[in-house]
């Protein structure tokens, strides 16, 4: 009887402690742009291990175990809204197969532009500039960025990209964008799962504090799975003195002499 009773006051006390959480955020009044606009400016960073995998996983060792702990994939809860991805079943099969041979098919292990979503939860942080015709943003991963266009509704791209082309506006204190026109070679994750040329992305920014956001991307891919899906997470403002964007330019496994040996000490030049 007391474990029962100790078991349901701390499912209340958490209860208590979310409801308390989701009302201050709800309260939250984002700061003003001297245009008006909710001011997302700064530089973010998810902290989870999303890009590895977007459903739950436990740790598990990379294809290149010589690295031994610090090579290895951490262990996350899933960020997917209702757990699972819902693929059509030869699309879960062609994930699975994604899966097996991940670090020879994973566009971001070539140093491809991770695409969106991916680019939000990559394991670097980005910046958020915001004009009030665009909202540019800058990625440290590879050097990667990307402008939404406030001022070009019903647009399309002239041709698809690792980026996609994103059009914004602004619903109350929220960012909505919308990714159109992304080439089929992205993949969402480490773990194989993918789109087709069909995807849509429909992301949304909200600001929840001081130095936290809500983020939300809402998934369409007729091609791929049999509806629409949606995956969030908290984003953090990083805080250290002169916080800022550094270089992390992306060389493929094995590709570091190729790239930059001539730029070794002692070099011959060719």
């Amino acid at each position: 009887m007391k474990k029962h009773s100790l078991a349901a006051s701390l499912a209340a006390l958490l209860f208590l402690a979310s409801a308390a959480v989701a009302q201050s955020q709800e309260a939250y009044q984002a700061p003003k742009t001297p245009d008006g606009d909710p001011d997302l400016n700064g530089i973010w960073q998810a902290m989870n291990s999303a890009h590895w995998d977007l459903e739950a996983h436990p740790a598990r060792r990379t294809p290149v175990p010589h690295y031994g702990a610090l090579g290895a994939i951490p262990a996350g809860l899933s960020v997917v809204e209702g757990g699972r991805i819902p693929y059509q079943e030869g699309a879960l099969e062609q994930r699975n197969a994604n899966r097996q041979d991940w670090l020879n098919l994973d566009p971001a292990a070539k140093c491809f532009m991770p695409g969106i979503p991916r680019a939000t939860y990559m394991p670097l942080p980005f910046q958020i500039v915001q004009t009030p015709k665009a909202v540019f943003f800058a990625y440290e991963w590879g050097g990667n960025s990307r402008a939404v266009r406030l001022d070009r509704p019903g647009t399309r791209a002239v041709l698809p990209s690792w980026m996609g082309y994103s059009l914004g506006r602004w619903e109350g204190d929220t960012l909505v964008v919308e990714v159109t026109d992304q080439v089929a070679d992205t993949w969402f994750d480490a773990s194989g799962n993918f789109h087709s040329e069909e995807l849509l992305v429909v992301e949304r920014y909200t600001r929840t504090g001081p130095d936290s956001m809500h983020y939300e991307a809402t998934i369409t891919d007729p091609n791929v799975f049999t509806e629409p899906w949606t995956i969030s997470m908290p984003l953090y403002r990083r805080l250290e003195e002169n916080a800022r964007l550094l270089e992390f330019k992306c060389i493929p496994l094995g590709g570091e002499d190729a790239a930059y040996g001539h730029l070794r000490r002692g070099a011959t030049p060719e």
